[in-house]
């Protein structure tokens, strides 16, 4: 077969290919004896890119356009519901917009080719109307009321505009009601055409499939005449300095406890997708060294009644901005900050122990390889390594190269309090 690509891992035992469709669209099949499907149609365009160049033009249009175009896929132009033709297969059929990407998915365990024809075409077949632009408008309006009345969508989006000056993640990917609503039609052709494209986009599928048959259908649905578009994504990390705008950022809302959502904002991001892989890595091992439940901190916070039980701590990195997270709730969240950095100012005095070392790697290595017993898993994990720029199978050589003096390096110039945002959703009566 032509412009086909193997990819293997002796140590995991697993494989898949990637067919580059004459229509240029990279299909990736991973083959695997499981009960699921499951199935991921993807464009690298997300809500950070409400601006954007094409043939050298700025173009800007309404932040959470990319939301928007995703919601109004579904609906077809002979008046049907693609949710409710999957549903007639036995799928379960889903989307979602991040920063960064769009994706339309579906699980099933009979009658897949029916679903992944009806996942191909609708996507490929945008309808839209100023009768069912103004109904959706409705909808999302609606939801961004939604999120806005969320405890944790405010914590977290505090944070985020805590950290960040101008960057667009610091906008909520739903949009606005002013800025949704100058959404036009116009515009969502605009924005399709430029961003869902076959180039652009990527297919996953993983499960018990065959690759003639998948084939076959991206040759019934796929688009093969496009004239060649590129669109170049603004790059926003230039723009950000390395110290956030606000140090605190504070909310009141219906809770029972306060909320908090601590921040460290990341400007040193690498241009190279591997090198920020292992930075990736890095930060994942570093964090379970600090944060995990089994460690000093945790079990201070929490035997001291600072926290309550769960606390979750991640490293989010792409192309254009980074930060590191801890959230939880506490009822006093200052002194949990205080907490945390007057430990991590004395781990600055010693390092870590080698055997703790080995042991938040060995938990990075399991949580990567447990990932491989489940469809959504593989196909969740490779889509995010195509878009991000890396092959899948990669991570467990970066992650066997990280060395304990790369840890200790990267701790150096982390945690800054000139990087730090504190958000905090208090409960109404403290207001």
């Amino acid at each position: 077969m032509k412009n086909k690509t193997e990819f293997c891992s002796s140590r995991l035992r697993e494989r898949y290919e990637c067919i580059i469709h004459k229509s240029g669209l990279p299909i990736y099949v991973f083959k695997k004896k499981l009960s699921t499907v499951y199935a991921m149609y993807g464009t690298r365009y997300g809500s950070v890119d409400s601006t954007f160049y094409l043939d050298g033009k700025a173009h800007t249009v309404p932040d959470g356009i990319a939301h928007f175009l995703e919601h109004k896929l579904f609906a077809n132009e002979d008046g049907s519901d693609s949710f409710e033709r999957f549903s007639e297969y036995g799928a379960d059929a889903n989307a979602y917009t991040s920063v960064n990407r769009t994706v339309y998915l579906f699980s099933c365990t009979d009658r897949f080719g029916d679903s992944l024809r009806e996942l191909l075409c609708f996507v490929n077949h945008p309808h839209f109307t100023e009768h069912n632009v103004a109904q959706e408008r409705d909808i999302i309006a609606q939801e961004i009321g939604m999120y806005e009345d969320s405890p944790a969508e405010a914590c977290y989006y505090g944070m985020l505009e805590g950290l960040y000056h101008t960057h667009s993640v610091r906008r909520n990917i739903c949009g606005t009601l002013a800025s949704i609503g100058q959404i036009t039609p116009d515009l969502l052709y605009d924005c399709y055409h430029t961003f869902y494209r076959p180039d652009n986009m990527a297919l996953v599928v993983c499960g018990d499939v065959s690759t003639e048959e998948i084939l076959t259908i991206a040759d019934e649905c796929l688009p093969t005449d496009l004239p060649p578009t590129v669109a170049l994504r603004q790059d926003e990390a230039q723009a950000e300095p390395p110290h956030v705008l606000q140090s605190r950022v504070k909310k009141h809302m219906q809770v029972s406890k306060p909320l908090f959502n601590i921040g460290f904002k990341d400007t040193d991001i690498p241009k190279d997708p591997t090198a920020r892989q292992k930075k990736d890595a890095c930060m994942a091992i570093l964090n379970e060294l600090i944060f995990c439940r089994a460690g000093q901190l945790y079990n201070e916070l929490f035997e001291s009644g600072l926290i309550s039980p769960e606390l979750t701590y991640g490293y989010t990195v792409t192309d254009t901005f980074a930060f590191n997270a801890i959230a939880g709730e506490a009822d006093e969240p200052e002194a949990v900050l205080h907490r945390i950095m007057a430990y991590i100012e004395e781990l600055r005095s010693r390092p870590f122990p080698t055997e703790d070392f080995v042991r938040a790697k060995r938990v990075m290595y399991a949580e990567f390889v447990k990932e491989f017993d489940s469809a959504e898993g593989i196909a969740s994990n490779l889509l995010g390594a195509v878009f991000d720029g890396y092959e899948l199978f990669s991570y467990l050589d970066v992650l066997d190269s990280v060395t304990e003096q790369d840890v200790a390096e990267a701790f150096t110039h982390c945690f800054a309090p000139e990087t730090l945002t504190l958000s905090v959703v208090y409960p109404t009566t403290e207001e």
